[in-house]
């Protein structure tokens, strides 16, 4: 599995914010990929030193919307998000930086 398949998209809320000081990043990444996948992929695309990866399992949430022909309900997508924490010595991801 190519990196770029591996890491979606970075995943920036309010608390992801906070964490950027830290060296602590979040991912949207594929279902199927392991840890260590995370790992291998993050030092590849950013050229960055990985001190341990968290995963998540985050399930999609029920939505609702109010149309002229009735309500219709749907889901959002369940998807895997990454926590990833950089060694002390390591440089930090630059697009991340240049948000805070």
């Amino acid at each position: 599995m190519n990196a770029y398949d591996i890491i979606k998209k970075p995943l920036l809320s309010e608390k992801s914010y906070a964490k950027i000081s830290d060296k602590i990043y979040t991912f949207v990444v594929d279902k199927n990929a392991t840890k260590v996948d995370i790992r291998n992929a993050v030092e590849e695309i950013f050229n960055v030193q990985v001190e341990k990866v968290n995963t998540i399992m985050v399930k999609g949430h029920e939505k609702t919307q109010n149309t002229r022909k009735g309500r219709t309900v749907g889901r959002t997508s369940d998807y895997k998000k990454a926590i990833v924490t950089l060694k002390k010595d390591s440089k930090p991801i630059a697009f991340f930086e240049s948000l805070s």
